[in-house]
């Protein structure tokens, strides 16, 4: 059987330049499909064209056995559809049959933020942290204050180089999904964080040589674009300490950003825009959040809620 799934990623990769991280989510999620087909089947010499909608509704099924989210579920199947469309557009198949399996109906939340008390103590914390001049330190507070003022995706941080960076002008570049390109603006409090990172990043590059990473912006102390596991671990860290209970992630700055910016009053469309959403309606679970914050405002002021 030739190795269709692998023509396929390639074609993600190269011919429609998807971004790196999407072809890994691919490539595990129909990988994972692949080894199930075997086992379903029972045959080593199973080929694609003899999938039908219900062998993808027993993987399905084997999926929600495993605990998976009906979000990654849904995720999943995605996959599955646009690899056997690319089958198909290539007489590869006879049909798609993940047309005709039914998505599952994914649960709506609202996303974890911070109250705008909890981001003045996180920062207040962080800027007392930064004045001892620790490298980890000063990173951290740069990276919390960029995120909370542009709303950036952790592969939008990690990816920021330093060319990417106008401090004088207050703006910054960053890719997003499917490599988009947008320029946002940097609030004047992240721009001072930035400043003082960019003395400890500059004290780095000298320290290591041409061993250091002269490119990116974000560099461990060892001179190398810092990790997406060392973002995540200094970031949550700190957040862990504003609410240890709640669960909040480097994503959870992300949520801060846009439904602060709602609760203020700022256009639906200018948010999303900012948060580099293709579709408005991405954009519009963050008003839900501010309902529910109107609601809970109103139960506890009006005398008769």
């Amino acid at each position: 059987m030739p190795d269709l799934l692998n023509d396929f990623l390639t074609h993600l990769a190269k011919e429609r330049d998807v971004s790196p991280n999407t072809v890994v989510a691919y490539a595990r999620d129909l990988g994972e499909l692949r080894d199930f087909l075997g086992r379903h089947y029972g045959d080593p010499n199973w080929a694609w064209p003899q999938v039908d909608r219900l062998a993808l509704r027993s993987w399905m099924a084997h999926l929600a056995r495993r605990g998976l989210a009906k979000r990654s579920i849904a995720r999943a199947l995605s996959a599955a559809r646009t690899f056997f469309r690319f089958l198909h557009a290539n007489d590869l198949v006879p049909s798609n049959p993940a047309r005709a399996v039914g998505s599952p109906k994914i649960e709506k939340y609202l996303p974890g933020h911070l109250e705008r008390r909890q981001v003045d103590t996180l920062l207040q914390a962080l800027q007392t942290r930064a004045q001892e001049g620790r490298h980890r330190d000063v990173m951290a507070l740069a990276m919390i204050e960029l995120l909370y003022s542009c709303g950036l995706r952790l592969s939008e941080l990690r990816g920021i180089n330093r060319a990417d960076l106008d401090l004088l002008a207050g703006q910054v570049k960053v890719r997003g999904k499917g490599r988009k390109e947008r320029i946002l603006p940097v609030g004047s409090h992240a721009q001072r964080a930035l400043r003082e990172f960019e003395r400890k990043r500059d004290d780095v590059l000298a320290r290591v040589g041409t061993a250091g990473d002269r490119q990116a912006f974000f560099l461990s102390d060892r001179g190398k674009r810092v990790s997406r596991s060392g973002i995540h671990k200094v970031i949550t860290g700190w957040l862990s300490q504003v609410d240890e209970g709640a669960g909040l992630s480097t994503h959870s700055l992300r949520h801060t950003f846009a439904t602060h910016l709602l609760d203020a009053g700022a256009d639906l469309r200018a948010v999303q825009e900012l948060l580099g959403h293709a579709s408005v309606s991405t954009t519009q679970i963050y008003t839900h959040t501010s309902v529910e914050r109107l609601k809970q405002v109103y139960r506890q002021a009006h005398p008769r809620a």
